[in-house]
C-alpha cells in the first residue's frame, strides 16, 4: 500500500475498502472490463485528454462558454454555470468526500497515464459529479438534439477516471449519482 497526500492509503486491490465486498466485486469487474482497452492508442488518448480536460472542470467552462457566444442568453447562462460549477465542486470535494475519505485505488493513477495527483479522498468522483451536474445544466438550456453531445461528453469524461486508475468505477457511479442531484436541486434554486 502506498500513502496519498491527504494521508490516506490506497488500496491493493480496487474497491478494497469500507463499501463492502459487493462494491468491491463491481469496481474489480469494471477495472477488468476496462483493462482490455487500456493500451489501445485511442482509447488513451481520448481517456488521458478527458481526464485532463475535467480538472478544475475546465471542459465544461469552455463548452459553456462557447455555448455563450451564441446569444446574450447563453453568455449569461455561462456566468451562471461557472458560479454553479464552483458551489457544486465545493459541495463535493469539501463536504462529501471528507465523509467517505475512501482510498483511491492508485496515489497517482495508472503509470501509462500523466494525471494530476488529486489531494481529496476518492468517493465520489469530482470529474463525474461536475460532469454530469454541468451536462444536466447545459442540456436543459439546449436544443433537443444538442442533448445527448453533453451526456456524452460527460460519459466519457466520468469513465475517464476509472480508466487511468485514479478513481474506483463505483466512484464513478456514484459521482454521476451525485451530480444528477446536485443540477436538479440547482435547477430549481436558480430557475435554470
Amino acid at each position: 500500500m502506498a500513502t496519498a497526500p491527504d494521508g490516506l492509503t490506497t488500496a491493493d486491490t480496487p474497491g478494497q475498502d469500507h463499501l463492502g465486498p459487493a462494491v468491491a466485486a463491481f469496481d474489480r469487474w469494471a477495472d477488468g472490463l476496462l483493462d482490455h482497452l487500456r493500451g489501445n492508442t485511442a482509447a488513451d488518448r481520448v481517456f488521458t485528454a478527458a481526464s485532463e480536460l475535467g480538472d478544475f472542470s475546465l471542459i465544461w467552462h469552455l463548452l459553456s462558454a462557447a455555448r455563450g457566444l451564441g446569444s446574450q442568453r447563453a453568455t449569461q447562462d455561462a456566468f451562471v454555470l461557472a458560479a454553479l460549477i464552483g458551489a457544486e465542486s465545493l459541495i463535493v470535494n469539501q463536504g462529501v468526500k471528507r465523509l467517505f475519505r475512501r482510498v483511491r485505488p492508485t496515489v497517482a493513477g495508472d503509470d501509462r497515464y500523466a494525471v494530476r495527483q488529486p489531494s481529496t479522498s476518492s468517493f465520489p468522483s469530482g470529474h463525474a459529479s461536475a460532469a454530469a451536474f454541468a451536462a444536466t445544466l447545459l442540456a436543459a438550456r439546449s436544443a433537443p438534439w444538442m442533448r445527448p453531445f453533453w451526456y456524452g461528453i460527460a460519459a466519457v469524461v466520468a469513465l475517464s477516471r476509472a480508466f487511468v486508475r485514479i478513481h474506483h468505477a463505483s466512484d464513478v457511479v456514484a459521482g454521476l449519482a451525485t451530480g444528477l442531484v446536485l443540477a436538479a436541486a440547482a435547477r430549481r434554486i436558480v430557475r435554470w
